[in-house]
């Protein structure tokens, strides 16, 4: 009897140092700088910088034509992404699991959603405001933008990381990328994923649950 009640507190006492293990791994996440990812992800003249990369100013429009900025996004985690509204292969799975999330995370004020267009001298407001109004966005939470295109490539190349095509933004030039990233309330970079995968979006649920839960010392 004795050696069933030892053998069930070592039992006890394994899982506890198991499920301690566990959480220890998911109290932080890691603050990815351009030396962490692919170089092909990476701006050619920022290869190899291990130095604080935070996501650079923006401006753009939302789909009621409001001009958002970083000021819009201050104080929160956010997810961001890169589509078109005539995408008709990535797009519509990314922007329905980003749609997922949002509802996921509605009642949560510190996270929101932001997604750029890669063809914004086609997707001027009314056509982002249509495209918002089908995909069941919230505009206390999702800002859908437009803009100026060499801006957006620029932040898609230098600041998110989100494709490997080296370009300048011009006429010719395009992007189309199925990663979603996460940022932190420091404008850090905390993660990458594939947005058009399920396995992806749990692992992202889980990392911005990380960052809820998480509270940084100023």
């Amino acid at each position: 009897m004795k050696l069933k009640v030892i053998e069930f507190l070592i039992l006890i006492m394994f899982t506890f140092v198991i499920a301690s293990c566990h959480r220890t791994s998911k109290t932080q996440l890691p603050v990815y700088q351009p030396s962490d990812f692919n170089q092909e992800l990476v701006d050619i003249n920022l290869h190899n910088s291990t130095e604080n990369h935070t996501v650079a100013d923006f401006e753009l429009i939302n789909q009621n034509g409001n001009t958002i900025t970083q000021e819009d996004y201050k104080d929160k985690i956010y997810v961001a992404d890169f589509f078109f509204t005539r995408c008709p292969s990535i797009c519509p799975i990314m922007t329905n699991n980003m749609e997922k999330l949002q509802h996921l995370f509605m009642q949560e004020d510190d996270i929101m959603f932001l997604s750029l267009s890669v063809t914004p001298e086609l997707d001027s407001v009314p056509v982002l405001r249509q495209y918002a109004d089908s995909k069941g966005v919230i505009d206390e939470k999702w800002n859908v933008t437009t803009g100026d295109k060499k801006h957006i490539y620029e932040l898609a190349r230098k600041s998110y990381f989100a494709v490997v095509e080296q370009g300048d933004g011009g006429l010719q030039d395009f992007i189309h990328t199925p990663n979603f990233i996460l940022v932190d309330k420091k404008k850090q970079i905390r993660g990458i994923y594939d947005g058009t995968k399920d396995e992806e979006i749990e692992r992202l649920k889980s990392d911005i649950d990380v960052l809820i839960q998480y509270r940084p010392k100023n």
